[in-house]
């Protein structure tokens, strides 16, 4: 939610949105956790969740240590987006509530559904550099978070 009135929010929030809530969504959350730690409060949904989070992309993001495994596909809420300071979009954005003072981005990514392990590193690996980035523009200092 947003801090009240007066107040500023402690640490940005980013909400990651794709279709399916899968794979790219996945894994950039994912991401954004484990190179900004506690500096960023990270959200991910998706306008037509999947069943479970792709396996393959479950697999990639294993390769670099990630545990996407227990993750679930979320569905996308006006709550979800409220609750962001930056909504970033991958392949759905017509489908994300647009909302006055919010920060959005639409990330041009493949989409690892039905990709095998070698494309997806690749996807994977891409998010990562815009993960970065953006951790450059959310969080003074390193970026580490920690």
């Amino acid at each position: 939610m947003s801090p009240p009135a007066g107040q500023e929010r402690q640490r940005p929030g980013v909400l990651f949105v794709c279709v399916h809530n899968a794979g790219r969504s996945q894994m950039a959350a994912a991401w954004l956790e484990a190179l900004a730690g506690d500096a960023v409060e990270v959200r991910s949904a998706g306008s037509a969740p999947a069943d479970r989070v792709n396996p393959v992309a479950v697999a990639a993001m294993a390769e670099v240590g990630i545990d996407l495994s227990r993750r679930v596909p979320v569905l996308l809420t006006g709550d979800s987006v409220r609750a962001g300071d930056v909504v970033i979009t991958m392949g759905c954005s017509d489908a994300c509530p647009v909302l006055p003072g919010t920060r959005y981005e639409d990330w041009a990514l493949d989409d690892p559904a039905g990709r095998d392990l070698p494309a997806v590193r690749g996807i994977r690996d891409e998010i990562k550099v815009r993960v970065e980035r953006l951790i450059a523009q959310l969080v003074p200092g390193d970026g580490s978070g920690r």
